[in-house]
């Protein structure tokens, strides 16, 4: 499976771009600040057609160049995301807070101003199951992941190979739930540390140790060293004895 990455310039969140191979349908996964540039060339280099935009959840670091990207494909693109995070689309930046709200709007060119997906479609979702998506001829599994907002969800390709990176079978797109050494925030607005836990202790497990994890930031990891040595989950395991 073609697999590539393009790190925003705000917030060093991954965009991750995948399709069954060059010339085909793709879809656009997290496509934060900054990128849409450098998206379109990709695009135009492997020949893909973008047929969805995902959502891991609805952060502005995460989601701030849907609307264009969508629009860009010709006729409107959806965007996908958990309606339990579909509030957030209103006004992304809302819930970034009184001291980091004006900082990103500094940074922002009049051009870049937030505008809310024209075709907006919930993730199907159903609690403590995957549900599946088939999409640009990719199998996707959603898995609900609350904690680090109310409506994060992971991404799950079974089997499917990275082809720049071809360790482990099976692609984890874990937006904030899992990163490389750490986890998510769960101290922000629509974040629960006790909703992080239960997540933690319960999606996760559901991944085989071969399965490469493809993060919201940072670099990719897989799920057998996280947890052999991510102090988050060690302290999980820790705590049930």
């Amino acid at each position: 499976m073609l697999v590539r990455t393009i790190e925003a310039t705000a917030f060093g969140t991954n965009c991750w771009v995948l399709a069954e191979a060059s010339g085909e349908e793709c879809i656009v996964v997290d496509p934060g600040f900054g990128v849409l540039d450098r998206v379109h060339d990709l695009l135009r280099e492997l020949r893909l057609r973008p047929v969805a935009v995902l959502a891991t959840h609805g952060h502005a670091d995460h989601v701030w160049s849907v609307t264009p990207l969508s629009r860009s494909a010709g006729e409107a693109v959806a965007v996908h995301v958990h309606p339990e995070d579909r509030y957030r689309m209103a006004d992304p930046l809302a819930q970034l807070g009184e001291q980091v709200r004006p900082m990103v709007m500094g940074m922002l060119e009049e051009s870049e101003r937030w505008q809310e997906p024209e075709r907006l479609l919930d993730l199907p979702s159903a609690p403590g199951a995957a549900v599946r998506l088939e999409v640009a001829g990719l199998g996707l599994e959603v898995h609900h992941a609350p904690g680090h907002t109310e409506g994060s969800v992971v991404f799950h390709l079974p089997g499917a190979v990275d082809d720049s990176r071809p360790e482990g079978a099976g692609l984890l797109l874990s937006g904030d739930l899992l990163f490389a050494g750490s986890i998510g925030r769960s101290d922000l607005l629509g974040g629960d540390p006790a909703t992080m836990e239960i997540s933690l202790r319960q999606v996760l497990p559901r991944f085989g140790d071969d399965v490469v994890v493809l993060p919201g930031h940072g670099p990719r990891t897989t799920m057998a060293r996280e947890r052999t040595a991510n102090p988050y989950l060690l302290q999980l395991d820790g705590s049930r004895r």
